[in-house]
């Protein structure tokens, strides 16, 4: 082969390129850490505050932002919330399409009357979803999520050690984000917005 081929080859190799880039869509930047395809956190079936059996078909063309936490959590818990709620307020009229869930990691104090209340608190369309005690750490395993109690002065003072970020899933009921604790509500808003628009 010539170097005049050997040039037209190298051209006509680097068009190809330039036409592929040019069909392809640039992908999304998420602020969240983008686990999209993860073989964990892939859904749930718990029950909600209200008694309702829920699992993720049922918010399906919403985004969905999951957090573990328990409602006597002095800062980490409310904090997430607070964001959730914020992002939600950020959104405009789409903040009716992102749903917020609260799953307990503590089953003998939070009650669904008292995760009712909690979750209400910050808006009254976020959900509290409620695991027993015995089923529990499977839910905690099948999200990759860590909670432990860590006793007080005395049975009834104890806390909870857990995981303190957030699970985001787009309209169609796929995991995609880890949200980090402490991102903030516009990182979170920007977030959801992209996954709305399809990204």
């Amino acid at each position: 082969m010539n170097r005049r081929q050997i040039l037209a080859l190298s051209l006509g190799s680097l068009g190809l390129a330039a036409c592929s880039d040019k069909s392809e869509a640039p992908a999304a930047t998420f602020t969240g850490i983008d686990i999209t395809g993860a073989d964990y956190a892939t859904g749930f079936s718990l029950t909600d505050h209200n008694g309702q059996p829920r699992t993720l078909a049922d918010f399906k063309g919403k985004v969905v932002v999951l957090f573990f936490g328990f409602t006597q959590c002095p800062d980490v818990c409310p904090t997430s919330m607070s964001e959730m709620a914020e992002a939600k307020r950020l959104l405009g009229p789409d903040g009716d399409r992102l749903q917020g869930l609260f799953v307990s990691v503590d089953p003998e104090r939070d009650t669904p009357e008292v995760m009712k209340q909690y979750v209400s608190h910050f808006d009254p369309s976020f959900l509290a979803l409620y695991a027993p005690a015995d089923q529990l750490p499977e839910v905690a395993k099948s999200f990759k999520i860590y909670y432990k109690k860590v006793l007080g002065a005395s049975t009834t003072s104890y806390t909870m050690d857990h995981s303190a970020g957030s699970y985001v899933y787009d309209p169609q009921g796929r995991i995609r984000l880890y949200n980090r604790y402490g991102s903030g509500a516009a990182a979170l808003a920007g977030d959801v917005k992209k996954l709305l628009a399809g990204a």
